[in-house]
């Protein structure tokens, strides 16, 4: 088998195992559906594009469709960037506005019209010989690198809102969203660096070099792609998302600094708010919900919801994770410390407290300790 043969076959492979994930994602059961076919119609325009591994062109016209179907990866990344805003925020909406994502593959289509799909009466091989000279290419290139860098940064952005704003108001002991939507983000990076270098090769005479680049960026994707699958596989859910109407504390305050009279600004006042919650959360416990959210203990104490996440994250100087948190790691320190309770198994116990998995647990409970929980019972 020559290099072509293999470059096609992993093509073929790619397409084949894209779609199946496309299918898996319309067709698994979720809350939300919209996440699952946004992700999924991604996977269909990445086997549309990795097709062109193995599509042979015969006739001008069938050329001039291969080019067209090159067009078709200036939908990826505008994917992938409304399926990070619909597994962050559950409250996103596909709208009228979003179809401006459509502008680049619309712009590379008109400027390809006058010289590149009318130009039917032009021979074949001579007008493919000279198709990577002509300015269209390179303005497409140009363009899908622009396009690339704004939505790679635009993703990263949101993640990292998506975090900060997730620590601020939910207690669920689990950031699985952050990490797999950070993961995917930057194996996307790593990926488009690769195939960057490998389309610079193009141009610098090295057929025999940019041929097996071919393979390599082929084999990357197939293995990115059954990655995926694997992932897909063992988390068929979509994560929680956080309502996208909900502020960072550091949004908040300028707006409060702005209208002294929602300032609680006497510190004997705060510090009451502050000795009120914590025996709150002594005495009630409201922490062994695992659910548990910044607005549900704001009306469990009736306190307005942006006052509480104030002086949680602002006065206390904690994100209210973490607050809550220390108060799961107290409780499963004192069933530890309990001998009569010696029996119950340490699963049974961080989800006595709260927790929902045993990673998260682990880490928190080191982080407060410097001991795994079986450690520190030993050391009771």
């Amino acid at each position: 088998m020559d290099k072509l043969d293999l470059l096609q076959g992993i093509g073929r492979i790619s397409v084949f195992v894209s779609l199946l994930l496309a299918f898996f994602l319309f067709t698994v059961k979720t809350e939300n559906k919209l996440a699952n076919r946004l992700f999924a119609w991604f996977f269909i325009f990445s086997a549309v594009d990795l097709s062109g591994f193995f599509i042979e062109t015969t006739t001008r016209r069938e050329l001039n469709f291969e080019i067209f179907r090159s067009t078709t990866c200036l939908f990826e990344m505008p994917l992938f960037y409304l399926f990070v805003l619909a597994v962050c925020y559950s409250d996103f909406r596909l709208k009228w506005k979003h179809l401006v994502h459509l502008l680049p593959f619309v712009i590379v289509n008109l400027v390809f019209i006058p010289r590149i799909y009318l130009s039917v009466d032009v021979d074949k091989d001579t007008f493919a010989s000279g198709l990577n000279l002509m300015p269209e290419i390179y303005f497409i290139q140009i363009l899908v690198e622009c396009q690339y860098v704004f939505y790679i940064v635009s993703v990263f952005l949101i993640v990292k809102k998506y975090r900060e704003i997730y620590l601020e108001n939910y207690a669920n002991a689990s950031t699985a969203t952050y990490k797999w939507l950070f993961q995917i983000t930057c194996v996307f990076l790593t990926a488009h660096i690769i195939v960057a270098l490998k389309n610079l090769l193009r141009y610098s005479g090295f057929s025999e070099i940019f041929l097996w680049a071919n393979v390599l960026v082929g084999t990357i994707a197939l293995f990115i792609t059954c990655w995926f699958i694997m992932k897909a596989l063992n988390h068929p859910e979509l994560f929680r998302g956080v309502n996208s109407k909900l502020k960072l504390t550091k949004d908040i305050l300028p707006e409060v600094e702005e209208k002294p009279e929602l300032v609680n600004a006497q510190n004997d006042l705060i510090n009451n708010q502050i000795t009120t919650l914590k025996q709150y959360m002594t005495e009630k416990e409201p922490f062994l919900d695992p659910s548990l959210t910044i607005q549900e203990l704001a009306n469990q104490i009736d306190i307005p919801v942006r006052d509480l996440s104030i002086l949680i994250n602002h006065q206390m100087d904690q994100h209210f994770f973490d607050f809550v948190n220390e108060y799961r790691i107290q409780k499963a320190m004192q069933i530890l410390k309990d001998q009569s309770k010696s029996q119950l198994t340490v699963l049974e116990i961080l989800y006595e407290v709260g927790f929902n998995s045993k990673s998260s647990f682990n880490t928190s409970f080191k982080k407060y300790t410097n001991l795994t929980p079986t450690a520190y019972r030993n050391a009771s």
